[in-house]
């Protein structure tokens, strides 16, 4: 990709194997990229940890002093970071009603709160340099929410918000902020709220619906997704161009869900209650 200088260093959140961003980590590297390959466990990197290409380190979102330290030896090691890809998220299901709020904390602490930790420990040194891209990874289920997953759909909904005041506050440093917004992936998201779910008290009011939520879980990877693999590389030849678009939609059912956004409340409900069983 030309010389040293020109080779766009990437830092990825999120990065296990089986999800989205351990997907996008390859895609990148494909691409001629230097990618810092992070999550909460290395063990959950281990192949990408035995590839000289990738430069891993584990990294916790939601502490500061995590964060710090990891984008420090980063510039220290690089030089600088050229594109932050915020991916680490989690998946929550359940009623609303019934919820703990611990749960709900936990979501919006990673999903929300994690990456704009990465953002303001990253934006003093894109906006020194003048250039940078940040891409902050949503979900298309914010254009027509449904039941049993309120919490992280909210997040995500709260992340495409901050997603379209950064684009406008951080223009002026030259730095790119982009939100893409998947479809249905194939991932590994749902095997850990289901587990998340499992050590949740007993529900009282919404127990007749119990396997239905545990269906919501699985949803997105029972509709034939989109491979991780696609999605990624179609994701990163939009990051990597030289004007890249402030939205990006891409997988399984994305274009079907933007269409339900524009519905009548009430044909939406309907919907959405028929299929997801709500």
């Amino acid at each position: 990709m030309g010389s040293e200088e020109e080779i766009p260093v990437v830092v990825i959140t999120g990065c296990s194997q089986g999800g989205i961003g351990h997907a996008l980590a390859r895609a990148f590297s494909e691409k001629g990229c230097r990618v810092v390959a992070t999550s909460r466990s290395r063990r959950t990197m281990a192949d990408l940890d035995q590839d000289p290409r990738f430069f891993v380190q584990e990294m916790d979102v939601q502490s500061e002093q995590s964060v710090s330290k990891v984008l420090s030896e980063v510039i220290d090691k690089f030089g600088r970071i050229d594109v932050l890809v915020n991916n680490a998220g989690v998946q929550c299901v359940g009623p609303l009603a019934e919820l703990p709020l611990s749960a709900m904390e936990n979501t919006f602490n990673t999903n929300v709160f994690g990456s704009m930790r990465m953002v303001q420990a990253v934006v003093p040194h894109m906006a020194s340099k003048k250039k940078g891209k940040i891409v902050n990874i949503g979900s298309i289920t914010v254009m027509a929410p449904g039941p049993w997953a309120g919490v992280y759909t909210a997040s995500k909904a709260a992340l495409h918000a901050l997603n379209d005041t950064l684009r406008l506050e951080l223009r002026h440093f030259g730095i790119d902020v982009i939100n893409v917004v998947p479809g249905g992936i194939r991932s590994n998201i749902a095997n850990s709220a289901v587990s998340t779910f499992n050590r949740m008290p007993e529900l009282k009011l919404y127990k007749p619906f119990e396997e239905s939520i545990r269906e919501r879980a699985f949803l997105s990877q029972k509709i034939n997704p989109t491979p991780a693999e696609t999605f990624a590389k179609d994701t990163v030849a939009v990051v990597l161009k030289k004007n890249p678009p402030p939205w990006f939609s891409s997988g399984r059912y994305s274009t079907v869900m933007a269409v339900m956004h524009h519905l009548p409340i009430g044909v939406k409900d309907f919907l959405l209650k028929t299929f997801m069983k709500g």
